[in-house]
């Protein structure tokens, strides 16, 4: 199947997704010099992106027909199929041999889905999630895990390389959002074992600032705890990467552990605090309030 890579500042580069993680992104190919198109449904969220030299696309077809890259950041499968295969969507207007890089987090199944509809119409597709959160993404610092063809990895590794900081291709199609999943419970993890070290300290009478400070120190340094643990210590929740999403992230983690026969019994455990802080109407503050949860069951 050709292909019109390698993808550079040269390309014709678009963007649908421009949320917290999307926005950073884009922006980021904005200031390497790539010439980007961009489509979003509210003008306004358009509006700061076409100042710094983008333009803004009429639908998701018209942008698709006038670039040979687009990238996706989306909420959920549902949303990127929408995208994609909707009225409007890319795939009325992707020429064959073009290239859609979908940086979302959804289900491994999901993705090899979509590949394989592109593919019937000769479009290239990857999984391409991110982590990194949204400084990550404004800064260029993210870590991309990749699944698709190795010549399609090599082709979009310089517009990739203008939000990353490290680009790993990890296996066939899908295999980005496996690793993604790991990735989800392993962060979900962490940040239940500093929220319950913050709430031992309070437990105790210790200054849980002065507590950080110490384990910083030594073997339980984390990012969890260094970046989350004193928004958890300050009780500041502004959203960053929301509850809600949180939630449909290690949902799609339990649904493939499920489906291999593995147990996660902490991302488990998380997964059903992140169901009482959506009970709680928490649903679209930062994630990190999860840490509220545990501290409530100690009060």
């Amino acid at each position: 199947m050709k292909m019109l890579g390698p993808f550079g500042t040269n390309s014709r580069i678009g963007f649908v997704g421009l949320g917290v993680m999307g926005g950073g992104m884009a922006h980021c190919l904005l200031r390497k010099g790539f010439a980007l198109q961009i489509y979003a449904l509210n003008p306004q969220i358009s509006q700061p992106f076409v100042e710094a030299g983008a333009t803004a696309a009429t639908s998701a077809a018209a942008l698709a027909s006038s670039c040979d890259l687009v990238f996706l950041s989306l909420p959920d499968a549902a949303v990127v199929e929408e995208v994609l295969f909707g009225p409007q969507g890319l795939a009325k207007g992707l020429a064959p041999g073009s290239c859609v890089v979908d940086t979302s987090t959804i289900a491994a199944t999901s993705a090899r889905a979509v590949g394989e509809r592109l593919r019937e119409q000769g479009v290239w597709f990857m999984d391409a999630p991110v982590s990194g959160g949204q400084q990550g993404a404004l800064d260029g610092v993210l870590t991309c895990m990749v699944g698709g063809a190795p010549e399609l990895v090599a082709a979009c590794a310089e517009a990739l390389g203008s939000f990353c900081k490290t680009v790993t291709h990890v296996g066939a199609l899908g295999a980005g959002q496996t690793v993604k999943a790991c990735n989800q419970v392993a962060v979900a993890g962490a940040l239940l074992g500093v929220a319950e070290a913050i709430a031992l300290a309070k437990a105790e009478g210790v200054d849980p600032t002065l507590m950080r400070d110490v384990l910083l120190g030594g073997a339980a340094r984390s990012f969890s705890l260094e970046k989350h643990g004193p928004r958890i210590i300050a009780g500041d929740f502004k959203p960053g990467f929301r509850v809600r999403l949180m939630r449909k992230d290690l949902r799609l983690a339990l649904d493939t552990a499920r489906a291999s026969g593995a147990v996660l019994p902490t991302a488990t455990l998380a997964e059903n605090l992140l169901n009482q802080a959506c009970e709680a109407g928490r649903d679209e503050w930062d994630w990190c309030a999860l840490a509220l949860q545990v501290q409530e069951l100690s009060d």
